[in-house]
């Protein structure tokens, strides 16, 4: 039983399971670090001087965090500190360039830490709380029944308020809360990655359905595991507008104020699939990470610029990271833009790790 559910697809936005055998990972290690230089770079299209992000260069960061595993990652430009959550602990820990890894929230209402999003305007880290059925407080014999979003205030930890949205839906189907963003008034909306549903979640923790489109039902589908992922990542961006990666390298644009005028983004390429985490960056593009671990190829990193109000886009593979689980990409200090990988390998094949790592990346 233990070891079937370790096999369960930890979908999307997250990563992916393996093949039963393992042969993808056993290929390529579960190293870290930009693939700039290896082959799967040089197979890549250069990018063109004179478009290129500016960004300062600054080395890997080796957080001390042991079996932590975190999802994704959240960062606060005024204290230099990164934000992660705990697939296994349900645990919000900070870091900042040092490595050094301390425990921000400790709720006992939060099971996996998925979605960890760092609201410095108003001081608290938003937190989607998930259930793979391998975290410390599972319900191993029901995974996939918890699905909320918590906040938390940033500094003591203190939890704001956390909504359930299984409690919204009342469907009794499995739900993955993947990811969580906010818009300039504090409206949080998260996506759940096993229905075609976003939330709304107002400042107080109110929660209401924005939207439920078959536009957003999932169609990738993890041979023997899990099918119809779906929603990944989300940004709020330009225009009062929800980008949505969807796992199989497409996305939708979500007008908030019309949500039933939801429409596919024109994409110049779809991204790589599985997609998993998106980063808006300060022109309005988008930074996206895609994870490797069905084809156990090192993760794409790509950029995303948008024509005529997020209605089309121009996708172009613009770095990579070796490790294969890597699953989200966030700012970092002086306009760098980090990848996260988490040893979430590890965490599938029930081992221990030490910690986790951040790897500076182009996005231009």
């Amino acid at each position: 039983m233990k070891n079937t559910k370790l096999k369960i697809a930890l979908a999307g936005s997250a990563f992916v399971a393996l093949a039963a055998t393992g042969t993808a990972l056993a290929a390529t290690g579960s190293s870290t670090g930009s693939g700039s230089n290896s082959s799967s770079a040089a197979e890549r299209s250069p990018s063109k001087p004179g478009r290129q992000v500016k960004q300062q260069t600054s080395g890997v960061i080796k957080a001390d965090g042991a079996n932590v595993f975190p999802h994704s990652l959240g960062f606060d430009a005024a204290s230099k500190t990164f934000f992660a959550g705990s697939l296994k602990h349900g645990k919000v820990y900070a870091t900042g360039p040092d490595g050094k890894v301390r425990t921000v929230v400790d709720d006992p209402q939060l099971v996996s830490a998925q979605a960890v999003l760092a609201d410095s305007k108003r001081g608290r880290v938003l937190v989607s709380n998930v259930d793979y059925g391998l975290a410390d407080h599972s319900h191993q014999d029901a995974p996939f029944r918890v699905a909320g979003v918590g906040s938390y205030d940033m500094k003591s930890g203190k939890q704001n308020w956390c909504v359930d949205l299984t409690a919204v839906l009342l469907d009794g189907k499995k739900h993955l809360i993947s990811d969580v963003t906010v818009a300039p008034d504090g409206t949080a909306y998260a996506v759940d990655e096993l229905t075609p549903t976003v939330f709304r979640i107002d400042r107080t923790g109110h929660a209401s359905v924005l939207l439920r489109s078959p536009l957003l039902q999932g169609t990738l589908d993890i041979p023997n595991l899990l099918n119809d992922v779906g929603m990944s990542a989300v940004e709020w961006v330009k225009g009062n507008q929800l980008v949505i990666a969807m796992a199989d390298g497409s996305m939708v644009r979500v007008p908030v104020r019309h949500p039933g005028q939801a429409e596919p983004v024109k994409l110049s390429a779809p991204l790589a699939s599985p997609a998993a985490g998106m980063q808006l960056l300060k022109d309005g593009s988008i930074a996206a990470v895609s994870s490797g671990l069905l084809s156990g190829k090192p993760a794409q990193i790509q950029h995303i610029q948008p024509r005529d109000g997020w209605k089309e886009a121009t996708v172009k593979v613009t770095d990579s990271v070796n490790d294969p689980a890597t699953s989200d990409v966030t700012a970092g200090p002086a306009g760098t833009v980090y990848a996260l990988s988490g040893g979430l390998a590890d965490l599938l094949a029930g081992k221990p790790n030490t910690g986790f790592t951040l790897t500076p990346v182009k996005t231009g």
